[in-house]
């Protein structure tokens, strides 16, 4: 079967779905329908707001279909009308019953932005920057029940900077996500399929708000590693007093201070800098609560930080 007949559901939610999605259809692919979560309340508004997949979709001319539990009978019905020959998924944000995966005559096929096996789950992205991985990727697979278990159809790999934040990764891996899903599915007929290695499989469980928190004992490297990987969400902070900070950047010195970890131990018209378990941080970018935020000169120039003070 030439590729240009396939018949393709496409289910996603956010903004690393959308790129792959526009890139198939931009290409030529048959997408039938885009599968995506309802619209939610998001922002302090509360603003009823559709996810990027449906405004993507949309956009395209593919039909949207929103069902609140993709499990339940009648959005299985609905799928099973189509009679697609692959299923292509990409952070749909539900768990998929076997019922939903045997639809395809073909496959069913994720896009998982690691190097599988390692990092399965939820939070790939950050926790390789987290870890300091030198590299990451995207891995198409074949979709078994299990958490990213299933076979590996094609990996696409990319290196992590110095400087990425998951913001900046999650930006590239979308992309080559797009390149790896054509490419898999061009050539779907010859690819092989490799089994993961269970045994040296890693995991990469959701963040949750409170695992920002700034460790100051950690050393340099880790916690600028905290800063990029928990950048855009959901953010790492720390405390002065009562006083939540939120830390968006830092740069690295090569002092090694005889301060207690967290401690202040200079507080300028231009720098803000603090003990860790090794080397020195100067903190580049910082937001006070309920501000905006802005630069450590800018901070220093509106708040009563003295050397000495203590950050935890």
């Amino acid at each position: 079967m030439d590729w240009k007949d396939y018949k393709i559901i496409f289910m996603g939610t956010p903004e690393f779905a959308a790129v792959p999605l526009k890139a198939l259809k931009d290409e030529g692919f048959n997408i039938c329908l885009a599968v995506t979560q309802p619209d939610r309340k998001q922002g302090r508004g509360k603003k009823l707001l559709p996810p990027p997949v449906k405004t993507q979709a949309l956009e395209l001319g593919i039909e949207v279909f929103q069902p609140e539990k993709i499990k339940d009978t009648s959005a299985i019905e609905k799928l099973e009308s189509f009679a697609p020959d692959f299923l292509v998924v990409a952070a749909y944000g539900q768990i998929l019953p076997k019922k939903l995966l045997d639809i395809p005559k073909l496959a069913p096929i994720n896009i998982h932005a690691s190097v599988l096996p390692y990092y399965r789950g939820a939070s790939p992205i950050q926790h390789a920057v987290l870890n300091m991985e030198n590299e990451t990727g995207i891995t198409t697979m074949f979709m078994d029940e299990g958490l990213d278990t299933g076979d590996i159809l094609h990996i696409e790999k990319t290196t992590i900077l110095s400087n990425d934040t998951a913001g900046t990764l999650h930006d590239r891996l979308a992309q080559i996500g797009a390149s790896a899903i054509i490419h898999t599915l061009k050539n779907f007929e010859t690819l092989e399929r490799k089994q993961q290695d269970n045994k040296v499989s890693t995991y990469a469980p959701l963040l949750k708000k409170n695992d920002g928190h700034i460790d100051w004992r950690e050393s340099s490297d880790k916690i600028d590693a905290k800063i990029r990987a928990f950048d855009p969400w959901p953010g790492t902070f720390t405390f002065i007093e009562n006083e939540r900070l939120k830390i968006f950047s830092v740069d690295k010195t090569s002092v090694k201070s005889s301060a207690d970890p967290g401690t202040i131990v200079k507080a300028d018209n231009s720098d803000l800098i603090v003990s860790t378990g090794d080397f020195d941080l100067k903190i580049i970018e910082i937001q006070p609560a309920g501000k905006k935020k802005i630069s450590a000169a800018q901070f220093l120039k509106g708040y009563d930080i003295r050397q000495g003070a203590v950050l935890n």
